[in-house]
């Protein structure tokens, strides 16, 4: 059996082109059957300065989109290509714009219980199609126990604050290292695709890393 291609995967569980990214990476990978890959989730956080309880989401579009037109035409694209890949975008079941620290704690600690891809795929579902509040520890609680994590040990997890440094030094170093703009994926450590490419842009890569690797 071959050695796995790792692909790190800097994003973040708030960002609606990185739920699009992420299923057209889950495409890709299921068009290169031969190549086993592990992902590694990398915390990205879009607003690192958000309170922990959240903000009004409506309030804090309307801050960062002076137009309300060019988020309409920006909700009504990644509808279009979510439908492609599976994705039910529900933008107005969404109340709050929650800081992601908690969420990132969650999915670094699905990735020593082995099951850090079901856990991503929760959140993006959670928020993006059901509108849940993933800042909320109770429902992160939830997601933990769905995936077959402990719940309990989760909760007291969170409520002890365990790797809330980690997952800002882990966006610091993503922010050091250059990037701007999630997703941001890196094959093998050799080739990197920006944003939520085509699944067959993202086959390339894959192949390219391959290649560079031989």
């Amino acid at each position: 059996m071959p050695q796995p291609m790792l692909v790190d995967v800097v994003a973040d569980v708030v960002c609606p082109w990185c739920y699009l990214g992420w299923r057209r990476l889950k495409s890709a990978l299921a068009l290169r059957p031969d190549v086993p890959a592990q992902l590694i989730w990398r915390a990205y956080q879009l607003d690192p300065s958000l309170p922990e309880q959240g903000v009004d989401r409506k309030e804090y579009m309307a801050q960062k989109f002076k137009d309300p037109e060019r988020l309409k035409a920006v909700h009504a694209a990644l509808v279009e290509g979510g439908a492609d890949e599976g994705i039910a975008f529900n933008f107005d079941a969404i109340e709050f714009a929650p800081n992601t620290n908690a969420a990132h704690r969650l999915i670094r600690w699905g990735l020593s219980a082995g099951v850090q891809d079901q856990v991503v795929e929760a959140l993006f579902k959670a928020y993006f199609e059901q509108g849940l509040d993933i800042g909320d520890p109770m429902v992160l609680g939830d997601i933990a126990e769905a995936v077959g994590m402990e719940r309990l040990v989760v909760l007291q997890l969170l409520a002890e604050g365990a790797d809330k440094e980690a997952v800002a030094r882990e966006h610091a170093m993503a922010v050091q290292g250059g990037v701007t703009g999630v997703p941001f994926a890196i094959f093998a450590g050799k080739v990197a695709v920006v944003g939520a490419e085509t699944p067959e842009r993202i086959v390339q890569a894959i192949d390219q890393a391959q290649a560079s690797g031989a």
